[in-house]
């Protein structure tokens, strides 16, 4: 039995003390909607946007603009719909669930991928070639992707994901490089901060940590611990190697 099988009500709630579903404070998200707004994009486009918080906070900056959201989940994509309806915007966005492969969505004005670029290519180059072709000359893409923040040992890498290699990420220099490479110049470079990891981090598993100690004898109980009990050594192992970079592009025009 798994835990999506189980009754409704017999689950502990999926990250409810997350905003936004990555490391990103309110002041730094603040910041980047003012940037973005800026540049007064009649089109925002997410890629791989879950609950699309950030684009929504652009579209509640930028009246007249419209966005669009694709992911595969269906639950962050009806998250996204009923806070768009709490916040009057039902209008103006759509969450799709669709594959961001080759995708004919584009061009828009601003072009978000945060901690998505997986969803376009197999790494940064590629996903980076994809997001040029996705944003409008003169626009802008708001790109989060990880990066090493020193090389990982192999202690280290055995400890994160399965299968984590030192090839999986690029340093911040060769990131900003492969953007330039792809057709941008970088506007902005910021990279989140170890509380803004912390935060993310235990918010992500909190819910599920309460649920499971006061449910220690619950029919779940047994797998739900091995699951959070291995996320949370990978986090504690990738804390202060792995970063996340977010890198505001202008497109380059030829």
């Amino acid at each position: 039995m798994t835990v999506a099988s189980a009754p409704h009500d017999d689950l502990p709630p999926r990250l409810t003390r997350l905003t936004f579903h990555g490391p990103l404070s309110e002041a730094r998200a603040t910041g980047m909607v003012r940037r973005l707004a800026a540049t007064r994009p009649s089109t925002v486009l997410d890629v791989g946007c879950g609950w699309g918080e950030l684009m929504l906070r652009l579209l509640d900056a930028l009246p007249q603009a419209q966005g669009l959201g694709v992911d595969l989940r269906e639950e962050g994509l009806r998250r996204g719909r009923r806070n768009a309806r709490a916040r009057g915007l039902t209008e103006r966005v759509r969450f799709v669930r669709e594959s961001a492969v080759e995708t004919r969505r584009g061009p828009a004005d601003v072009v978000l991928c945060l901690g998505a670029s997986q969803a376009l290519g197999d790494g940064p180059g590629p996903a980076l070639r994809e997001l040029r072709r996705l944003v409008a000359d003169g626009g802008r893409v708001l790109l989060g992707e990880g990066f090493w923040q020193r090389p990982p040992t192999e202690a280290e890498l055995a400890g994160m994901w399965p299968g984590a290699s030192a090839g999986d990420h690029h340093d911040l220099a060769t990131l900003a490089d492969l953007a330039v490479a792809a057709g941008f110049r970088p506007e902005w470079i910021e990279t989140a901060s170890l509380d803004e990891w912390e935060e993310f981090e235990s918010a992500y598993q909190a819910d599920t940590e309460v649920w499971l100690a006061a449910n220690p004898a619950h029919p779940l109980a047994t797998e739900t611990q091995a699951r959070l009990d291995t996320h949370r050594a990978a986090w504690l192992t990738y804390r202060g190697v792995l970063g996340l970079a977010y890198l505001t592009l202008v497109p380059t025009t030829a």
